[in-house]
């Protein structure tokens, strides 16, 4: 991948959360998620890649743009897999809530996992439990060995999950031993990237959420030097036949960051709709400005840059469901 994509991308993600900024906390995730790919995909025009979606917002017949094998990009360039989620925590932004995201990954062609849409179990942990723990021990036991390398207490531990009824058993085996347990409404891929930021407080990401969400998050992960598990977890014979279609004949099968990912190079960028654990949320500022908040990062060289960019919107033809941010 080009060092200059790095750059470049995240004017992709800045423009996808502006879009969507509008419909914070309007109850709206439908036009919010709309006008965040609406916004995605016009920008992608401007990027010299010879893109493909890979991840994105469904098949063909069920998303009109940033749908699974979408050529984007200027046609120049070089040939790249594209895992997007333009507005990742639909739900967060509709509610006003923290921890929304404008995300994508960037990768050369053939090297992201193209995951079908079913759950996945995860395990995703920062650069001091990274390969120390497996996807496959029982919890007590990864909780206990992630405490003994950390040089901590059970006790102070914190794990993030979702807040879901399937998660019942394993929030209540952490509250037995008397684990933190840091319950998400949503933000599948905010929560995988936690335990790889300090000021989260996050040590450990644990149970089961959307298996192209684990793409993303492993992509994050890889350049931020943590380790992403995942295991998909196929419900019935279509997403059987699903598994088998992408190489994956036994999806008992542990999948670590570079089998989702790959070994080469990747870039990651995301920018703050809302407030989060560690990024901004998109401000209103005097004047039809406004303030962003993002992070880009690079496999190949671990380069992380938080980059916070001031916007003047009179200067910018961002559309939210046919009205001007602002």
């Amino acid at each position: 991948m080009e060092r200059e994509l790095a750059l470049e991308v995240v004017r992709v993600t800045e423009m996808a959360a502006l879009a969507s900024a509008p419909w914070i906390g309007r109850g709206d995730k439908i036009r919010a998620d709309g006008a965040a790919t609406e916004a995605m995909r016009r920008m992608f025009g401007s990027i010299a890649i010879r893109g493909r979606v890979v991840i994105g917002e469904g098949e063909m017949d069920e998303a009109p743009m940033l749908y699974i094998g979408e050529e984007l990009g200027t046609g120049s360039g070089p040939e790249a897999d594209v895992a997007v989620d333009p507005l990742e925590g639909t739900e967060l932004a509709a509610r006003g809530l923290n921890n929304a995201l404008s995300v994508l990954a960037l990768a050369p062609r053939g090297q992201l996992l193209h995951a079908p849409d079913m759950y996945m179990q995860k395990l995703a942990v920062g650069p001091a439990l990274a390969g120390r723990l497996r996807l496959q021990d029982p919890p007590a036991a990864t909780l206990r060995k992630a405490a003994l390398e950390l040089g901590k207490p059970l006790s102070e531990l914190t794990v993030a999950l979702l807040e879901r009824e399937r998660h019942a058993p394993l929030l209540a085996e952490l509250r037995s031993l008397g684990v933190r347990a840091r319950l998400l409404t949503d933000g599948d891929v905010a929560g995988a990237m936690a335990p790889c930021f300090p000021e989260t407080g996050v040590d450990l990401y644990m149970g089961s959420g959307g298996a192209p969400e684990g793409v993303l998050a492993a992509a994050a992960i890889k350049c931020l030097g943590g380790e992403f598990q995942g295991r998909l977890l196929p419900g019935g014979q279509e997403q059987l036949r699903r598994c088998a279609a992408m190489g994956i004949a036994d999806p008992s099968r542990v999948l670590r960051t570079d089998d989702l990912v790959g070994t080469g190079d990747v870039i990651f960028a995301a920018t703050g709709v809302t407030q989060g654990d560690f990024l901004d949320g998109v401000r209103d500022l005097p004047g039809r400005l406004a303030s962003t908040h993002s992070v880009v990062m690079r496999a190949a060289t671990r380069t992380v840059r938080f980059i916070q960019t001031r916007h003047d919107l009179s200067l910018k033809a961002v559309m939210a469901g046919g009205q001007a941010f602002g």
